[in-house]
This record gives structure tokens, sequence and C-alpha cells, in this order.
């Protein structure tokens, strides 16, 4: 249900000015921290199994299973300085993402771009009520594989998902069929979505 809310300082410099913000939040710390630690652990067996086979080229005490282990310990530490800049917004246009490591980044996602929505739950999550929900929006890599835009370890991950396909469904049927030019007798699918809604729902 949406309820009146402030707009959420973290997206206040990229909101439209008839943009309406429906929900913010940031992830949960503890789930989104622990995502590197399988990265971790992968650099330590790296190291274990590994140290010794130099790699052509880096200096000479750095081989294959100390460069690998530097680079899982190092992703833990970009995690840390990350989570602060990470917060997340589903709008009346559409989904923002805002992260940064030594500055602040911004990414959107229109809803006429989103083909697939899916909410995930590792583990981790589970245990602390979270969730991730990913958005496909036609991107992929070089062989083809899907590039998701995410929302990572946030609270009531369903309800979210809920939200974000109800405003999608009335986003989009808002602009194939407008209100303002459906003659009486054709009314057409009633949306209740409402551009010109003034609320807004959680806080960063």
């Amino acid at each position: 249900m949406l309820t009146d809310a402030k707009i959420p300082p973290a997206f206040e410099a990229v909101r439209d000015n008839d943009e309406v913000i429906y929900w913010s939040g940031k992830p949960e710390f503890i789930p989104f921290i622990l995502r590197g630690v399988p990265f971790l652990f992968a650099g330590l067996l790296a190291e274990l199994f590994l140290k010794g086979r130099h790699i052509q080229g880096a200096p000479g005490f750095l081989d294959m299973g100390t460069a690998l282990f530097l680079a899982s310990a190092l992703y833990m530490v970009y995690l840390f300085l990350v989570y602060g800049n990470t917060a997340y917004a589903v709008s009346s246009k559409r989904l923002m993402m805002r992260s940064g490591f030594f500055g602040i980044d911004f990414k959107s996602v229109d809803y006429d771009k989103i083909s697939d929505i899916e909410v995930n739950v590792n583990p981790i999550e589970n245990l602390f009520g979270g969730g991730t929900i990913q958005a496909f929006s036609g991107r992929t890599t070089e062989k083809g594989v899907r590039i998701y835009d995410r929302f990572i370890s946030i609270a009531n991950p369903y309800e979210v998902f809920k939200q974000i396909k109800e405003v999608a469904v009335d986003v989009k049927t808002d602009w194939n069929y407008p209100n303002a030019l459906r003659p009486e007798e054709n009314p057409g699918y009633r949306t209740k979505y409402n551009p010109k809604k003034g609320d807004t729902v959680g806080n960063v």
C-alpha cells in the first residue's frame, strides 16, 4: 500500500520533476557483504594450491595463488566501501540504482525496456529475510549471456517485486492506451497507477 513519505535524498538529484518515488531502500548489510565470502574462500584455495606458479611478467613476489587471493580480498574491501553509497528505488517511470566506490553512480531502467523480472533468495539472504530482484532489459555479453540489473539483498523482496510488476504493467498500459484518448464507449484497461499521485513509500 502506498503511503506518504519524503523523497529519499539519495535520488533527489536525478529525479524528474513529475516523477514519483514509490519505494526506496538499501541492501541488508550482512547478506550484501557476505556475497564476497565465496570469492575469498576460492582465493584461499588458490593461495594453497597454486602458490609458486609464477605469472609471466608479474613481480617476483606475485605468483598465481597470491594474485587470486589478493583479488578476492580486495573484492571484500570493495563491498564494504561501496555499501554506503548503494541504494535502490522504484519510481513512476523507472527502476533506479545508486552505487559508487570513489564517487556516486546512478543507473536507471525504464519499464518499457524490462522484458523479464524475478526474485532470487540465496540461503544467506533467506536467514535475514532478504532477497535479490533482478530485471532483464535485453542487454547481453558478447557470448550472449544475459546482463541483469539488480536490487541486491533488499528486505521484503517479494513485496517490492509485486509492486514493481504492478507499476510496470500499469505504466506500459497507460503508454499504449492513454486514458485521455479513449472514447467513452471504449474505456480500455483501467489502471490503478496514477502518474499524478503524490504517494511514496519507504526511505533510504
